[in-house]
């Protein structure tokens, strides 16, 4: 198993899915995790979790994503406790409504943006003066195929996460020079609430649960993943670039 002893992880949407089982690799693999979400019973059944694995635990950070003021004051907290950050996992995110373009309420499409584009930004911005201070900073930045899919009827949820690949790849592209490595992940169809709420007819045995997602990324939390600015797809096991249209 990869050792992270002595390093500091910050998982957003960290109390279920995805998050919560990253979270715990992440803590049993030894770093202090950072867990970020809005339900703090998911968060301290998380922090059990850690501890029964004989991990140091986590410091639970409760708050919505939407509350711009909270993610600004995050980094600056993390910077005064432990003075860097070595891992980002920036996996919250919310579906919206699967619809026609034209029938999607703008409430539904301006929260959609909100939580998954404008707070990953305001993330980005919040935490990288802290990775940057990391001798091996790794930032892993949760997309979907929907970003490149564009499936009929899917339109806020692809075009928020095709916005988040844009700004990691910029963000990767200002970085390159620097210690920091930074991926998007598309993790695939994943026995989520999110998966049950898009595909309320589909049999969840038929895909891949949260916990295996989790032990796909965390080879990429280590020191030994030096690739930036490229897509991981948990299904293929395997780092890709980008291209442009052809």
């Amino acid at each position: 198993m990869i050792d992270l002893k002595g390093r500091i992880a910050l998982v957003t949407g960290a109390s279920r899915g995805i998050g919560y089982f990253t979270a715990l690799a992440l803590g049993k693999a030894g770093a202090h995790v950072v867990a970020c979400a809005r339900t703090i019973g998911g968060l301290e059944e998380l922090d059990d979790a850690i501890r029964q694995a004989g991990g140091s635990g986590a410091t639970l950070v409760p708050f919505d994503l939407s509350d711009m003021a909270a993610i600004d004051r995050l980094g600056a907290a993390i910077n005064e406790r432990w003075g860097q950050l070595d891992i980002l996992i920036a996996n919250a995110g919310i579906l919206g409504t699967i619809s026609p373009i034209g029938h999607v309420e703008a409430k539904v499409f301006e929260q959609v943006m909100t939580v998954n584009v404008t707070a990953t930004w305001r993330l980005i911005r919040s935490v990288e003066p802290v990775l940057l201070k990391s001798d091996q900073g790794r930032a892993l930045i949760l997309s979907s195929g929907a970003a490149h899919k564009c499936r009929p009827f899917w339109g806020p949820y692809s075009a928020s996460k095709a916005a988040v690949e844009a700004l990691a790849r910029t963000w990767a592209g200002e970085t390159q020079r620097l210690p920091l490595r930074i991926l998007s992940v598309d993790p695939g169809g994943t026995r989520t609430a999110m998966r049950a709420q898009a595909m309320p007819g589909e049999d969840p045995q038929t895909v891949p649960h949260p916990s295996e997602i989790a032990a796909a990324l965390l080879p990429l939390c280590g020191p030994e993943q030096m690739e930036t600015g490229k897509l991981f797809q948990v299904r293929e096991n395997r780092i890709v670039d980008y291209r442009m249209p052809e």
